[in-house]
């Protein structure tokens, strides 16, 4: 989105510095690579977003896109770990991204399977499934607080379902009940999204069982087009991201449309492609955009904060974008790649299907010593 973004910098000074500043959330400044942690060397000087001087809430830490970037050290370490024999394995087509317990999950739906980046032993592995739980295509994988995970496999047209130790458990939907692009975790229940009927359905998690389903194709409130990521709200509400309608919709937890979030076009706020979405405890929504190739947050009324991310080569460069995830847990890993004085908050992964970066770490923080708004000014709530 090289207009989209370099539009978005020149029409924030335009629109109020002091909006820019009041939020102190916008574009650039990579972190050292460091031996001791995982994920590739980035550049000399940090990558922050808004840039320096401004106080920055984003910065790029790095990038992990395959077994290589979890060597301790480049060159002949990594071939002693490795063996010179062996090519390193790589994600290929990511989606869907987790983090728990300093394992980082990714959906790759072109090796089959989830690719396993074990972030404290340094260990990477590619996890397929057996027998009844072998994976087809997945796209996306949700974890449970109690580590079970939820698989959608579009192949399959299936939700697949493994238990903390990676164990296959059962399998959610018929042949033919959906074709399941995302699914979303909400107490009891879990939200998937069915890119071939143009709705929601919502199941026990427990059983799968359909406890009923929502939406209907369509462009007005309530209908679908092309439904594809899933977030829940800090207060219970589901957020659909239409790839085919370019919006983002809300809905209550019982299916009730609230409102919606952006429309077609090319200017700061508005989509062309959007895929994944993100939804962090203040209730800030993250929009992946596959053909502007960056990520766009918005407050929780939809009002534009800025976007990061840019298509190109380097450092933090996005190639058709899928999944985003925000994650508070398990970040302990890329703290060290955090510019001195930037303390991290959580962090947000962003999956890339082309280009070298799959996985791209972006890290939301605070920097010492520099002045930042009340938290009330971005609340959990939003207006409906």
């Amino acid at each position: 989105m090289k207009t989209v973004s370099s539009s978005l910098r020149r029409l924030l000074p335009a629109a109020g510095a002091a909006a820019l500043i009041a939020l102190s959330l916008s574009a650039c400044v990579s972190s050292p690579g460091r031996p001791d942690t995982p994920g590739r060397d980035a550049a000399a000087a940090p990558t922050f977003y808004p840039p320096l001087p401004n106080a920055p809430r984003i910065q790029y830490l790095t990038t992990l896109s395959g077994e290589r970037d979890l060597a301790v050290a480049k060159g002949r370490f990594a071939e002693y770990i490795l063996g010179e024999e062996r090519e390193a394995r790589q994600l290929v087509q990511p989606y869907g991204v987790a983090l728990t317990d300093g394992k980082l999950y990714v959906a790759d739906s072109r090796a089959p399977g989830l690719a396993v980046f074990d972030l404290r032993q340094r260990r990477f592995t590619l996890m397929q499934g057996v027998g009844g739980g072998r994976m087809k295509q997945p796209i996306n994988v949700r974890i449970d607080s109690d580590g079970t995970k939820y698989v959608t496999d579009t192949g399959r047209e299936q939700i697949l379902v493994y238990d903390r130790e990676d164990r296959f458990v059962s399998a959610f939907g018929r042949q033919g009940e959906f074709k399941p692009v995302d699914v979303a975790i909400a107490g009891e229940r879990l939200y998937v999204s069915d890119i071939k009927h143009q709705q929601v359905h919502v199941l026990d998690k427990r059983s799968g069982r359909t406890l009923f389903t929502f939406g209907e194709a369509g462009s007005e409130t309530g209908q679908l087009f092309h439904p594809t990521n899933l977030a829940i709200g800090p207060q219970g509400d589901v957020f659909v991201v239409e790839t085919g309608n370019y919006r983002v919709q809300r809905f209550t937890a019982d299916g009730k449309p609230v409102r919606s979030y952006g429309a077609v076009g090319s200017v700061p706020g508005s989509f062309a492609r959007p895929k994944g979405i993100a939804i962090d405890r203040d209730g800030r929504l993250y929009v992946g955009d596959a053909a502007f190739e960056n990520v766009q947050l918005f407050d929780p009324d939809g009002r534009l904060l800025m976007d990061f991310g840019q298509p190109g080569e380097g450092g933090e460069a996005l190639s058709l974008p899928a999944g985003v995830t925000v994650a508070y847990e398990g970040i302990d890993a890329f703290r060290p790649f955090a510019a001195p004085g930037f303390d991290i908050q959580y962090v947000v992964l962003v999956a890339s299907q082309f280009g070298p970066n799959k996985v791209d770490v972006f890290g939301f923080g605070t920097m010492a010593g520099m002045a930042y708004p009340p938290a009330a000014q971005a609340t959990s709530a939003g207006s409906r």
